[in-house]
């Protein structure tokens, strides 16, 4: 069986902070910045523990949310997508793209006036790129990198953010439409790549989606899947993990997705994590994964 996510890059979380709230998740409590650089570090020594290399780098000092690699890019190869983000993120482009070059990517720019949310909204089973779209990504940009790292895509949409009348919201800091599973990532994760003569491994919350992308999903053949509840994927962070195909570093929070591993023989490892799930980011969040 191929392993995947073997090299990673991951950032640090001296930098994070919860000031513009740029997604559903954000609290009404204060962060508590030691505890999450304390969290960072326990998801680093986990990665490290499951065989995984990580390459370190600083987090950008001008913003918030330069622990979340994940949405810097989306890297195949030597090629790397550049992500375009909100408006509190932009900060970040420049430097990933600095820390990208300096890693021997050829880095590659979305058409202009598109959304796209790297690897957070794009996540690679082998040929197959599972895409989110309509908050964070156009599909358009999704497209694009499909194209251009040469993926097959397959493209599909969470349920928006409802206010009490029953319309989509719209963040007040970012401009954009809003959810909860604003990154595919929060709804869907990798489990194993395919093999010869095997299928790969997602899970994914069948009631995270559209009733279109539901159905799709429910139908599609070309890997085998484990559900996950809407409790466990939107409280618990079930799918923002981190699976190399035989250990995988998930949420403490998802004890019926981490029975359902265990039950196909993969190792679990759990840090605990309260402060980055603040910014809504968590494990799969803080690694952009390089091979």
């Amino acid at each position: 069986m191929p392993l995947i996510n073997t090299s990673v890059l991951m950032s640090d979380a001296n930098n994070f902070s919860t000031l513009h709230p740029i997604n559903p998740y954000y609290p009404h409590e204060p962060l508590d910045l030691d505890k999450a650089i304390l969290e960072h570090a326990s998801i680093f020594d986990l990665i490290k523990q499951a065989g995984i290399a990580v390459t370190k780098v600083p987090s950008p000092i001008d913003s918030q949310d330069g622990v979340y690699t994940a949405n810097w890019a989306l890297v195949r190869g030597d090629k790397a997508v550049l992500a375009r983000l909100p408006n509190a993120r932009q900060a970040e482009e420049a430097y990933a793209e600095k820390v990208l070059t300096d890693l021997g990517k050829v880095v590659i720019h979305v058409p202009d006036g598109l959304k796209f949310s790297g690897q957070g909204d794009a996540l690679a089973c082998g040929n197959y790129l599972f895409c989110g779209s309509g908050y964070r990504s156009d599909e358009a940009a999704q497209a694009f990198a499909a194209d251009a790292l040469g993926y097959e895509r397959i493209q599909l949409q969470a349920n928006p953010q409802l206010d009490e009348d029953g319309k989509a919201v719209i963040n007040a800091a970012s401009g954009w439409a809003d959810s909860f599973f604003y990154d595919i990532d929060l709804a869907l994760a990798i489990i194993k790549a395919p093999s010869e003569g095997a299928k790969g491994l997602i899970a994914y919350c069948p009631a995270a989606f559209m009733p279109a992308s539901r159905a799709f999903l429910t139908a599609f053949d070309g890997v085998d899947k484990i559900e996950v509840s809407l409790a466990e994927a939107q409280t618990g962070f079930a799918t923002n993990m981190v699976s190399t195909g035989e250990i995988v570093v998930m949420s403490a929070h998802a004890p019926e997705l981490a029975s359902a591993l265990r039950a196909r023989g993969l190792t679990i490892l759990s840090p605990a994590i309260t402060e980055l799930a603040k910014g809504g980011g968590y494990i799969r969040c803080t690694t952009l994964t390089l091979t």
